[in-house]
């Protein structure tokens, strides 16, 4: 798929493997390299797996149209299909073997609402 980010300081965060982990700590920040390299192989959001450990799955409430994929519990990486129009189904549903391009929103506890801030050098 192809990947593009909210913010390009969000950008170098998720590209650079250094700045990951400086920002989330070592296991959010590999764990965060991890799933943009799996999200990048997959050709399509229906081909990433809805179970663990990525565990893919669409939101709901006032994140609908968002989805998640899991970081080390609880953060989870936050994006949206990237595609003007959107796929959509008969029923109003995402086309998910149509949705190729992604953007990355936001790394998050979805549970609390925070964003994740950078830590301390």
């Amino acid at each position: 798929m192809e990947i593009v980010f909210r913010t390009t300081a969000l950008q170098k965060i998720c590209s650079i493997g250094k700045e990951a982990v400086r920002t989330y700590g070592p296991k959010n920040g590999g764990k965060l390299m991890q799933r943009l390299n799996e999200l990048k192989s997959f050709e399509c959001l229906a081909d990433v797996p809805k179970y663990p450990p990525a565990r893919c799955h669409q939101l709901e409430g006032n994140r609908k149209g968002q989805f998640s994929v899991d970081l080390e519990h609880p953060c989870r990486l936050i994006f949206t299909p990237n595609h003007n129009p959107l796929p959509t189904l008969a029923d109003g549903g995402i086309k998910l073997q149509k949705v190729t391009k992604i953007k990355i929103i936001e790394i998050v506890d979805t549970h609390d609402g925070k964003s994740k801030k950078k830590r301390g050098r």
